[in-house]
């Protein structure tokens, strides 16, 4: 295999779809008897990380959970199906899509019960960011969450940098308050 191949200038949506499969134990509920929120997170971490490995074929680290929408509680019990791609590459970063199914196991009723959009950073081993191939969408679904990945991303840049005015003026303001002391 040459490195072509290995590292490919660009990867489809396919070859990075994961899917992982959980029971719910009564460790991962509160005391309604439903998956805990924090326990849902980790799947959906592990999940996402799962699409991004695939794709970067390098350590990831999860950057931002940009989005998550708990629709509906899982019960203790249920088994719960979590399936991650990636919608978008950057440069060294990828938005990872995770839809997430909770499926009674005596009625067999499936629904879907939470998504989350998260971004990772692709690293090498000694923690230096990595740049990722591209991705390739292949159908029109893909084509929508790769276009819808860029404008969330654009939103996330235009709030970190309303964040980082938000601190200055604090500074400023606390700085201008010792002097006048």
């Amino acid at each position: 295999m040459d490195s072509q191949q290995l590292h490919p200038m660009a990867r489809t949506v396919a070859s990075t779809q994961s899917e992982k499969t959980e029971i719910v134990l009564p460790n991962d509920t509160n005391m309604l008897g439903h998956l805990l929120g924090g326990r849902l997170m980790h799947f959906i971490d592990l999940t996402g990380a799962m699409a991004a490995y695939r794709h970067a074929r390098a350590n990831v680290v999860t950057a931002a959970m940009d989005h998550i929408d708990f629709i509906r509680p899982v019960h203790l019990g249920d088994l719960v199906t979590l399936k991650s791609s990636v919608n978008r590459a950057f440069t060294s970063s990828m938005e990872v899509g995770v839809k997430v199914w909770a499926e009674n196991t005596r009625t067999g009723e499936v629904a879907h019960v939470a998504s989350a959009y998260l971004v990772f950073v692709a690293m090498d081993e000694k923690g230096r960011v990595l740049k990722v191939p591209q991705l390739k969408p292949e159908t029109p679904d893909e084509v929508r969450r790769y276009e819808d990945a860029l404008r969330r991303r654009e939103h996330r840049e235009r709030e970190r940098a309303r964040r980082t005015q938000g601190k200055l003026a604090v500074a400023a303001l606390a700085a201008e308050l010792e002097n006048r002391s």
